[in-house]
């Protein structure tokens, strides 16, 4: 009860903020100052991170890139490999936020710092084109559709530290950009269509020296053992919703695991950041099932698996990237599809790959598909109209359009 005041005080205390957020618009901006931020400030991932790197590598003697995180750690391991990076309520961190001309984040502004953001260009660069329906075009999503005038009262400093629409909002296609007008309220001339920088991860002349935390470093010495090994790498990642507590309910993790070891199979789990499963996964214990940290760069690792086993995450997507089979397992379809996310294309149709609800197919699927790919002409085809371009310069050209939008 106690944490659960605490957490109402901070949520309505920060509109005691708004004077300095209307103040900070008075604050001259210098459009060379580039600021980036991640998942509410917490991760060092996702488009941002790509960027930042690509920036902070490539473009140093004209744009001064800094990342702003709520996660100290993340501010000294930027720090120690020679990066600029600063914790959002220090003073630098703060006077930066201030002088940047434009916020650079994936979620919303406040991966940075909304309350500073006055009068700076902001750009959205999203975390995944998929087929749910996002923001304003999820008619769950009730910060954005409110069904009653409490539930528009009690959601406004959301709505506000929220900020949609952004200035620009990043869309990997011409479909993409059509979805995300609406998703994102955002005019078509502001939709910026370019690759993900993230996917230039994926390709094996990759521009870009990553930088990998100790936990990282180590899940990749033992995926590459894997393979030492000749063992095939199957990765479950499934998106986060309140049916996905059934997955225990549809598997047999003892009878999946000799499955495995029968066919020289190793599983990894990696959930979404946001899923309440966390713990119950991090908990499996059997020698063919490990799980990996959720708060591990997905980008980092995805080229290590041979197979992808999602359900309704865009991750699948971005795998597209490595044309290499995915199985679907969309064992809680009925509920997810009544009370958790609509599709803006039919399932069956959009995602080209076996589905499978039980874990007797899951695991027959999985066998018949290391043996014959079905799928490679879908898959390569849906791939083309998600991205326009799968070539791993997505930095590259985005970063010469925001030069072109704040005129350098």
């Amino acid at each position: 009860m106690i944490k659960k005041i605490i957490n109402g005080l901070k949520y309505w205390g920060q509109l005691l903020l708004l004077p300095i957020y209307w103040l900070s618009f008075i604050i001259p901006k210098n459009k060379h100052i580039w600021v980036f931020g991640s998942t509410f400030g917490r991760r060092f991932a996702d488009n941002p991170k790509y960027l930042y790197l690509y920036v902070a590598q490539n473009e140093k003697e004209n744009i001064r890139p800094i990342w702003i995180s709520h996660n100290k750690e993340i501010v000294k391991l930027l720090n120690g490999n020679g990066y600029e990076a600063y914790y959002y309520h220090s003073a630098k961190g703060m006077w930066m936020c201030l002088r940047a001309g434009i916020y650079i984040f994936d979620n919303y502004s406040k991966d940075i710092s909304f309350w500073l953001s006055g009068g700076a260009v902001k750009f959205n660069l999203w975390h995944g084109s998929g087929n749910k329906k996002t923001n304003y075009d999820n008619k769950f999503d009730t910060v954005r559709h409110p069904k009653n005038s409490w539930e528009k009262f009690k959601t406004f400093p959301r709505r506000l530290s929220d900020e949609k629409p952004h200035h620009y909002t990043l869309a990997t296609s011409p479909m993409m950009a059509d979805i995300f007008t609406s998703a994102f309220n955002t005019d078509l001339s502001h939709i910026v269509q370019e690759g993900y920088p993230r996917n230039d991860a994926l390709f094996d002349d990759l521009k870009i020296e990553n930088i990998y935390s100790d936990e990282e470093i180590n899940i990749m010495k033992e995926l590459q053992a894997c393979k030492d090994k000749n063992m095939k790498i199957i990765y479950y990642m499934p998106t986060f919703r309140a049916s996905e507590s059934l997955f225990f309910d549809v598997m047999d993790l003892g009878k999946f695991n000799d499955f495995l070891c029968e066919n020289k199979y190793m599983f990894y789990t990696k959930l979404h950041p946001k899923s309440k499963l966390k713990e119950k996964f991090a908990e499996i214990k059997f020698s063919n099932i490990k799980d990996i940290n959720p708060e591990v760069d997905t980008y980092a690792i995805l080229k290590y698996a041979d197979m992808l086993t999602t359900d309704y995450s865009s991750i699948y997507s971005d795998y597209l990237m490595l044309n290499r089979p995915s199985v679907l397992f969309p064992y809680d379809f009925e509920e997810y599809s009544k009370d958790t996310r609509e599709c803006y294309f039919e399932y069956d149709e959009y995602m080209p790959e076996a589905k499978t609800y039980t874990m007797e197919e899951f695991m027959e699927t999985i066998k018949k598909t290391f043996s014959e790919d079905l799928y490679e002409e879908g898959r390569i085809g849906l791939r083309n109209r998600i991205f326009a371009k799968s070539d791993g310069y997505s930095c590259k050209r985005l970063c010469e359009k925001i030069c072109d939008i704040l005129h350098i």
